[in-house]
């Protein structure tokens, strides 16, 4: 993984991905004790940077190897996202979802025309299950995370967000990034290493499946113990990937971790004040600059807010006890 390959993927993503805004709020600085800039993915196409990891690793194939299909695992976000790229290539995807993933992804996922697998997260491996279906279909896999072109795709996001603070004149020590498998993180640290590094790159995971903060501190990759149970379904992964956590380890600083009921607080925050829609793993962030404000350096940082696929009871949920509280 380089700097040439993020670029490369930003060349044929150009007219496909949308460029996301930089915003703010006068109300979120007030509460963070700093000026505040998040990116909106989830204003990006299929609601977060998925689509951009997509897009570039269908993109990236062969002719040959692209007409026979692709196959992926997630929860709903990377689901939608290569189920959307498929569909612009003309090609078939297949998407092996867990059950207990939210049902406005599945469902979106589905109108998107793939073909989708349910699983038991706890009691199956999606990468068997992957492997059997690509072995008998001829898929080929696009893995939501330790996949070059897919980190390539997510990393054009820290390309973006350096052009756009320059114009604002944000002069940020922090970026905090939403972080699962560490595919958005490493390819926005690689960006962030060459043409601004000045700035340290920290992910930010919820409670009891914090994998990368605590494997970043200790030198050596930690799985977490469960598989599911916490809110912010898009980014609970079993353990960093084998090849995002080497980047991470070299262009990374220390992880934040924040808790469910945090996640909901900023649900309602950015609502209020950005007038975007966050899920719980996309609002992980944010949460932190927030909520762990004394945990964040500087008189700016800045945020990726990832993903904003979130069932209607759960953001409603979140409105109604804190809509009024912020």
């Amino acid at each position: 993984m380089n700097i040439d390959m993020i670029e490369a993927a930003r060349k044929r993503l150009k007219g496909y991905s949308r460029v996301t805004p930089l915003l703010s709020s006068p109300f979120i600085d007030e509460l963070a004790g700093r000026r505040v800039f998040v990116k909106a993915e989830t204003l990006q196409h299929t609601g977060s940077f998925k689509f951009r990891g997509a897009w570039s690793a269908v993109s990236a194939m062969t002719e040959e190897k692209r007409k026979n299909g692709v196959l992926a695992f997630s929860s709903g976000n990377h689901a939608q996202g290569v189920a959307l790229a498929a569909k612009n290539h003309g090609i078939s995807a297949l998407i092996i979802m867990p059950t207990d993933a939210p049902k406005m992804k599945i469902d979106n996922t589905r109108a998107l025309g793939a073909e989708i697998v349910l699983y038991d997260r706890i009691k199956e491996s999606r990468e068997e299950i992957g492997e059997k279906i690509s072995k008998d279909r001829g898929f080929t896999l696009i893995k939501p995370y330790d996949e070059p072109e897919v980190i390539a795709g997510q990393g054009t996001v820290g390309l973006e967000i350096i052009e756009q603070a320059k114009e604002l004149d944000v002069d940020a020590k922090n970026l905090l990034v939403c972080c699962g498998g560490g595919g958005l993180t490493s390819g926005v640290a690689i960006g962030i290493a060459h043409y601004a590094p000045n700035i340290s790159v920290r992910p930010v995971e919820p409670v009891g499946y914090d994998d990368v903060t605590k494997s970043l501190a200790s030198g050596k990759i930690i799985k977490n113990k469960d598989g599911s149970g916490s809110i912010c379904d898009a980014i609970v992964t079993p353990q960093p990937g084998d090849l995002t956590f080497p980047i991470m380890q070299k262009y990374c600083s220390s992880g934040l971790v924040v808790s469910d009921e945090d996640c909901l607080k900023t649900m309602a925050i950015a609502y209020s004040r950005l007038k975007i829609v966050l899920e719980p793993g996309g609002a992980v962030a944010l949460a932190s600059a927030i909520f762990k404000k004394k945990e964040v350096d500087g008189d700016d940082v800045i945020v990726i807010a990832s993903g904003g696929n979130v069932d209607e009871g759960l953001f409603r949920s979140a409105l109604e006890k804190y809509g009024n509280s912020f």
